[in-house]
């Protein structure tokens, strides 16, 4: 096959993806990668048609990276059996049970964040405290609290890089696979007196591993994207002063502020699909069984749907139509979690830190392939 995407290397994607996605988007929405070995959907309303339709465009596939890296579950699975994997965990995370749960413990847990940083003059946010605050937020929705934030980290940072291995065409690592192997004791050991997990065991319907490999998935998603997302607002906020001053002046910009940076850099830049048969789609054809990548990075800056899509602007009135949390029946089921927390964090984090700014000389650009973030946020204050 050949197109508009045949000279696209990795490094064009992991690094500045955003031109070489808004070409293709323009002239070939649906190309052929040869680096995937697959197609990459860059259009919105094609996006969102794949991700919709789970029949012709499944997750259920054993070239699933994350389902190599931790086996079946809600994420990897389609149909019955996806709902099977997935109704369990979905009350607990509707939007009332999150905002009783989480409202008040998330901004005292972001404050004494902040407090902790504020004496100096300098820390890396992300590290200080998107990191330490995803993590605490899922240890306390899993019941985990026994476990340590570095040591859940480590977790995680194993995992993600396993299935990012994967998902480039390589092996799951042995690491990745120690990870979830640790991860695998903690959650049979707390499953008795979790009251999220608890109750998943009684009603009998998935097997002890079917429920750590979903709570793999759980814990993993809410890190990634609460992590991601949170450093992601802050390095928008501190690369646009003129904004941060916007939100320290108005806390009713902060929400915005959360969507338009998940809008711009979505802590997922593609989800996977397999077609289960022919279909054409935006003139291309699609083979039974070939791999579909939906990139929410492009569908995100579509300007058919954003007005000068590149623009950071926390007034964009429709940036809550962004695709970050996904479509269809795979849609992220920690998104109100999600909000929660970062909107925490941003706010602890301008309140508790005046004068903050950029620390320019240790600014580093947001990068990844498949999770995009920037690997620190340096900021000063004071």
């Amino acid at each position: 096959m050949t197109g508009e995407g045949g000279s696209i290397t990795l490094g064009d994607l992991a690094a500045d993806p955003h031109p070489v996605l808004a070409r293709l988007r323009r002239r070939q929405p649906v190309s052929w990668l040869p680096v995937f070995n697959g197609w990459l959907v860059t259009r919105r309303d094609e996006c969102i048609t794949v991700m919709r339709d789970a029949e012709t465009f499944t997750v259920d596939d054993p070239r699933f990276s994350t389902a190599q890296v931790i086996g079946p579950s809600m994420l990897s699975l389609d149909g019955s059996e996806h709902q099977r994997h997935r109704e369990p965990f979905v009350d607990p995370f509707r939007s009332g049970p999150v905002r009783a749960r989480f409202s008040e413990w998330t901004r005292q847990r972001a404050d004494g964040l902040v407090a902790e940083i504020a004496p100096g003059e300098s820390a890396d946010l992300r590290a200080s405290i998107a990191a330490p605050l995803s993590v605490d937020v899922m240890n306390h929705a899993l019941d985990l609290e026994g476990v340590g934030v570095a040591e859940v980290l480590g977790w995680y940072q194993e995992i993600v890089a396993a299935v990012d291995a994967v998902t480039a065409g390589g092996e799951v690592p042995e690491t990745g696979r120690t990870a979830f192997e640790a991860l695998r004791s903690a959650v049979a050991a707390s499953i008795a007196d979790s009251a999220l997990l608890a109750p998943v065991r009684a009603a009998g319907t998935l097997t002890e591993d079917e429920i750590v490999s979903n709570v793999a998935v759980l814990l993993f998603g809410g890190i990634v994207t609460s992590e991601s997302t949170t450093a992601t607002v802050f390095w928008y906020l501190l690369h646009h002063p003129e904004q941060l001053r916007e939100v320290e002046a108005d806390r009713s910009l902060v929400a915005n502020a959360v969507e338009e940076a998940m809008r711009l850099e979505p802590a997922a830049a593609v989800v996977d699909r397999y077609a289960t048969r022919p279909v054409e789609l935006a003139g291309a054809s699609i083979g039974e069984g070939d791999l579909v990548r939906v990139s929410l990075a492009a569908a995100n800056r579509d300007p058919a749907v954003f007005l000068d899509p590149d623009r950071f602007d926390l007034r964009r009135k429709n940036a809550q139509q962004h695709l970050a949390f996904a479509r269809g029946p795979h849609a992220c089921l920690g998104i109100h979690l999600a909000r929660l927390e970062v909107a925490a964090a941003l706010e602890a984090l301008v309140d508790g830190l005046p004068g903050l700014r950029l620390d320019s000389d240790r600014a580093s650009p947001v990068e990844g392939l498949i999770f995009r973030a920037p690997p620190s946020v340096w900021a000063r204050w004071g």
